[in-house]
């Protein structure tokens, strides 16, 4: 039996659970989802978007997959802490793909904000989340979402109503930790109405020693005048596999500025999607790769301009060492209607060994004729002539890469708007640019050997 075929009995034999877990409407939507996937299947090397990225290996292990909340007998602040000084946050954690901690697990703020468990906003805002939900990502975009929207039971719910801010950021841990080979599925939807605004932190993280693949989606609607700030951590180790399929709707004068910045796992494959739905709106994508050892790090941005009057920008870096690759591609589609678009794409790489390698594929598909778009990428060494020059005043060798690398990732890391997050992340990018940085950085427990309680 093909791996696709597994998953397709997989969900037929586990119908009756997910069905039984989320409201009459989601049963259709994960029918159709599935009968997407049973023609599209999980996305190959013969298709152009996943041609340097080998998705069926990672996909050939036996995982177990996780369909309820683990039941854990301890603490996970025991073992997991955010080591961010002075990073004033909401902490919301989702482990194994299940929203974990507070009690009630979903809350309604003064200010008409609701922040918590999607399955719980489900049960008790099934209009709201309706509206919203599989709308922007939709089943049908590629067999990766269309096997999230089938399998996925909770995940992170963020609703922010009309002219309200969230005034600390909302910091979101995904952990992965179980006792075998594990099978993750989350869905996160943030809804920004009109005028809204707010700040959210994402980070990944694995916290036990076993092979885990997951696979998440991630909505945001951003309405008119709504601001939103994305940003992502992915530290995992490097028996981790990571898809990620973000999908970000905007309208009239909205903001919406997403970084990420991959620092460990195995394979990760980075999806962004953004639809310019209305005018004078203003995207922009950023991301920082630091990749070695056999990683394998691969980001791919679609930026859909539907309507005129709108900017997006696209700044994409990467540092490849040892035998690691790295793809991006990049797309900038600007729709006949989209007249006095603005759009900038920049793609730049450092290859550290002779064995590392790079692919990018910038593009650019353009409609209308009064635009200002423009893109380009680079690939290569670290400047010898600017390596001798910082010699020749005194700086070691060593030190002196390390300053040229570590000016060349805080381009990136200067979007982050949470000051305490850059300070870290700037740290964390040294340590990891000069080796001290361990795969699970943070994690107390070192990954011993021994399965966890749950």
């Amino acid at each position: 039996m093909s791996t696709n075929q597994n998953y397709i009995e997989l969900f037929r034999e586990k119908e009756k659970i997910l069905e039984k877990a989320s409201p009459s409407f989601m049963k259709e939507i994960r029918q159709d989802a599935m009968d997407h996937f049973s023609k599209t299947g999980i996305p190959g090397r013969k298709s152009e978007l996943y041609k340097h990225t080998s998705l069926q290996k990672i996909f050939e292990p036996n995982y177990s997959i996780q369909l309820q909340p683990s039941k854990v007998d301890f603490k996970v602040e025991d073992i997991f802490t955010c080591d961010v000084p002075n990073l004033k946050t909401r902490l919301e954690i989702i482990l194994n793909g299940f929203y974990l901690g507070k009690k009630p697990s979903l809350s309604r703020l003064d200010n008409g904000i609701i922040i918590g468990s999607l399955s719980e906003a489900l049960r008790q805002y099934p209009d709201l989340v309706k509206e919203y939900l599989t709308k922007h990502a939709g089943t049908r975009s590629d067999g990766l979402v269309s096997l999230n929207t089938a399998f996925a039971l909770d995940g992170l719910f963020i609703y922010v109503p009309k002219g309200q801010v969230m005034d600390d950021a909302v910091q979101v841990v995904h952990l992965a930790m179980t006792g075998l080979d594990t099978l993750l599925h989350y869905r996160n939807l943030f809804i920004m109405e009109d005028n809204a605004s707010a700040k959210v932190i994402v980070c990944d993280h694995t916290l036990s020693p076993f092979r885990f693949l997951t696979n998440s989606v991630t909505e945001i609607y951003a309405g008119p005048g709504a601001r939103l700030n994305y940003s992502r951590v992915q530290n995992e180790h490097l028996n981790s596999n990571l898809l990620t399929n973000l999908f970000i709707h905007q309208e009239k004068d909205s903001q919406v500025i997403s970084n990420t910045i991959t620092l460990h796992s195995g394979t990760v494959r980075n999806n962004t999607h953004v639809l310019l739905n209305a005018e004078d709106c203003d995207s922009q994508v950023y991301g920082l790769s630091l990749a070695d050892r056999s990683q394998h790090i691969d980001n791919y941005v679609n930026i859909d301009h539907a309507k005129p009057n709108c900017t997006s920008t696209q700044l994409f870096k990467g540092i490849l060492d040892e035998q690691s690759t790295g793809v991006f591609n990049g797309r900038i589609l600007v729709r006949p209607d989209a007249q006095k678009t603005i759009a900038y794409q920049t793609n730049n790489n450092i290859l550290m060994s002779d064995e590392a390698k790079m692919n990018t594929k910038p593009q650019l598909e353009i409609y209308a004729d009064d635009v200002q778009c423009s893109h380009g990428a680079t690939t290569g060494q670290l400047d010898e002539n600017a390596l001798f020059y910082m010699q020749s005043r005194g700086i070691p060798r060593k030190e002196a890469r390390l300053l040229m690398l570590y000016a060349f990732a805080h381009e990136v890391i200067d979007k982050i708007e949470v000051a305490p997050l850059k300070n870290r992340i700037n740290g964390l990018v040294d340590k990891r640019l000069r080796g001290e940085l361990s795969r699970c950085n943070n994690c107390s427990m070192a990954c011993r050997d021994t399965p966890l309680p749950i």
